[in-house]
């Protein structure tokens, strides 16, 4: 304990983001970064923003980015839109705008180890649902009483996705509460409860330009929601830093949404490796949950998962072990290039035929 620290930071276990470990020739497969650059138009962007303008401040509402976005879903206006530093900080003003009520918010056992954190730094009582064996969600156990409900779809780490008719029993079945669907992979196979929307009032959707629009080092995401939902957003937002997207992030952001061809030429053959990763793992030994995320959840039983994760490492591959309850003996395997991949498996084959 540091004497000048507060109670709170004290009190945290931060979340442990994925190592970027800075070695030559690695193979890194562990923080589901995409394959493929951004668009090319992207870049082109940011370069004519990186200009004089810089020393004005940028357009606190982002208001070119949301109309991209708007643009792209069709059913949705600008004003049903938030956008903020990355998904994580969007989630973090979620909570407190929209989840800090006195009944606890509920979430998955096995899920995104920010919604934890999140709580614990703003005092947010909360409660874990257990995924059912095959690491599904039941609509069914969120229909009690509740501060909030949050869950990614398709889930991390687990890849698994869940249809639209039970996000939306879910939302029905609890209207008094939000409900916030966690899309950080949905581009890669799962439906968005985007078109959801307009039809619930209580669900708000939260989606990432990092993992499907290839932005990770940008920082972008953003929220989409019936109008008072969005508006307490902003008001968490203006409480605490009111130009969390500056120009350059604006301006890449708006030409990936609008490069269609690109995002579309891009997921389309990461969907397309995943499948022939998965079907190699399985001929390896491997048990692997269906993905519907740029990711597999994978284990082998002739090995534990930390240590399968350090010979990999031994031989250059970076792959992610998570030490948590059920699913220690997993690796969560990001898809890289078919490159990648190939390393990946040529590795593994000798491993297990050691």
């Amino acid at each position: 304990m540091n004497r000048y620290w507060s109670d709170t930071a004290n009190a945290l276990t931060p979340y442990v983001p994925g190592e970027q470990p800075q070695l030559p020739n690695l193979v890194k497969l562990n923080t589901n970064e995409n394959p493929f650059g951004p668009s090319p138009k992207v870049i082109a962007a940011i370069q004519r923003e990186a200009s004089e303008s810089l020393r004005l401040y940028p357009d606190p509402q982002s208001a070119r980015l949301k109309s991209a976005i708007a643009g792209y879903f069709g059913n949705i206006a600008p004003r049903q839109i938030f956008v903020g530093n990355g998904s994580d900080e969007v989630l973090a003003h979620v909570f407190v705008a929209l989840l800090k009520h006195e009944r606890p918010v509920l979430f998955p056992d096995v899920t995104y180890s920010f919604y934890p954190v999140y709580c614990r730094l703003y005092d947010i009582e909360f409660e874990t649902v257990p995924l059912t064996e095959r690491f599904e969600i039941r609509p069914d156990d969120y229909l009690r009483t509740n501060g909030g409900i949050i869950f990614a779809n398709p889930n991390a780490p687990t890849g698994c996705a869940m249809p639209l008719a039970s996000i939306e029993r879910i939302a029905a079945g609890n209207p008094d509460s939000v409900v916030v669907v966690d899309e950080a992979y949905v581009d890669f196979g799962a439906e968005s409860a985007v078109s959801l929307i307009n039809a619930c009032p209580n669900l708000l959707v939260v989606q990432t330009l990092s993992k499907s629009r290839s932005l990770a080092g940008l920082r972008v995401g953003f929220a989409i929601g019936q109008p008072d939902l969005i508006e307490a957003l902003e008001r968490v937002k203006d409480s605490f830093n009111s130009y969390p997207l500056d120009r350059l992030a604006q301006a890449g952001a708006a030409a990936a949404i609008d490069d269609r061809e690109w995002f579309e030429r891009t997921r389309q053959a990461v969907i397309k490796t995943r499948g022939r990763l998965t079907v190699q793992l399985g001929r390896l030994g491997f048990e692997v949950l269906p993905s519907l995320a740029n990711f597999v959840l994978a284990r082998h039983p002739r090995f534990g998962g930390a240590e399968l994760a350090r010979l990999l490492r031994d031989r250059g591959i970076v792959v992610r072990h998570l030490a948590q309850p059920r699913i220690e003996r997993y690796l969560r395997i990001s898809v890289g290039s078919d490159d990648q991949c190939d390393t990946l498996l040529a590795a593994l084959t000798e491993l297990i035929n050691a």
